[in-house]
């Protein structure tokens, strides 16, 4: 072989390996590129509003930023319990959770707690009045020095009650051991109704109620349903006492750590799927009622006027009690906004 042809061979060779090195790198490149992960955790069930909010928000994301993020949804306590969720948010172990309200006041934020006074919003309307207004934004800026930043609230409609007896009258709360979130204003509701308050993670709920280990429970008909819950409870009281409600947060680090047009793409889908979670949420809990009352595994009833009037007179002074856990501005902020009116 002469040493022209053989000049020309490796000429060949070496512009073969440089071109394909070549293409190569941008290949490489692409493929270290991962989506974003963000993994969502909730302790309900997908086809409860909160769960169908979720599902809604993971499908905007993913088609928006065209497979550049991913969400995985972790619902029914897979990951985490109640009394875990929030500190694995704060690690980072996850990125976003949807924790009622209430979850708040035992990690130091006490002015949450606001939302589980008996008898605070009359509607629908007067909560959303609270959640969508300054004061719903004031009390999202104090989940920040947690590392905690808040998105969205999202509502899950008024709760009843449920026992194996029939609970209309404030005297048939009399030593029924009820499971509550861990609040110390729900524990003070319960203590003043007679009754004797069980805090649960709601992974635990219906096994506890099946075999005895507590007798009844608070909280809406789409969680009833859900969970089965009714099946393990003979009564069930249309009192409207509460409210239930999540806020949807994200740990601060990772959010802050997102590029801007990222965030921004987020913060849109979460305004959309939020709008959807609150719209289907009174139609999901009285599309689960009307199945519970067809089951006819549990009496549902609603309070007339004077039950419920009895209960609002003996609940009333919780609010006075928790003014120095929760804080009477808080409360005030809420009442001015929600248009509370204190029964006679």
């Amino acid at each position: 072989m002469n040493n022209t042809f053989r000049g020309r061979r490796l000429a060949l060779s070496t512009l073969s390996v440089a071109s394909a090195f070549g293409l190569a790198l941008p290949l490489m490149a692409r493929a270290q590129v991962a989506p974003i992960a963000i993994k969502f955790s909730h302790v309900v069930a997908p086809d409860t509003p909160k769960g169908k909010g979720a599902q809604r928000f993971k499908e905007l994301v993913e088609q928006r930023s065209a497979g550049k993020v991913k969400v995985e949804l972790f619902p029914n306590s897979q990951l985490y319990k109640d009394k875990e969720e929030l500190e694995a948010l704060q690690l980072g172990a996850v990125q976003m959770l949807a924790p009622s309200l209430a979850k708040f006041g035992p990690l130091g934020v006490k002015d949450f707690e606001v939302f589980d006074l008996p008898f605070m919003f009359k509607n629908t309307a007067a909560f959303r009045a609270v959640t969508e207004g300054p004061v719903g934004a004031d009390l999202f800026k104090k989940l920040e020095p947690k590392g905690i930043k808040g998105l969205a609230y999202w509502d899950n409609g008024a709760t009843v009650m449920s026992a194996n007896k029939p609970l209309r009258a404030v005297s048939d709360f009399k030593g029924l051991k009820m499971r509550i979130q861990s609040s110390k204003v729900l524990d003070a509701q319960m203590r003043t109704l007679g009754a004797i308050p069980q805090v649960m993670a709601f992974s635990e709920l219906y096994q506890a109620l099946q075999t005895g280990v507590v007798d009844g429970t608070e909280g809406t008909p789409s969680n009833y349903y859900t969970q089965r819950i009714f099946e393990v409870q003979k009564h069930i009281s249309i009192s409207n006492h509460g409210h239930l409600a999540y806020a949807v947060i994200v740990n601060k680090k990772f959010w802050d750590g997102l590029p801007a047009d990222v965030r921004a793409m987020l913060e849109g889908a979460m305004k959309d799927s939020s709008t959807y979670a609150n719209a289907i949420a009174q139609t999901e809990n009285a599309v689960a009622l009307e199945r519970i009352k067809a089951s006819g595994k549990s009496t549902v009833y609603t309070l007339s006027e004077a039950q419920s009037d009895e209960w609002k007179r003996a609940l009333m002074p919780v609010h006075k009690e928790m003014e120095a856990r929760v804080g009477r501005a808080t409360i005030e902020a809420v009442y001015k906004a929600a248009g509370f009116v204190a029964p006679r």
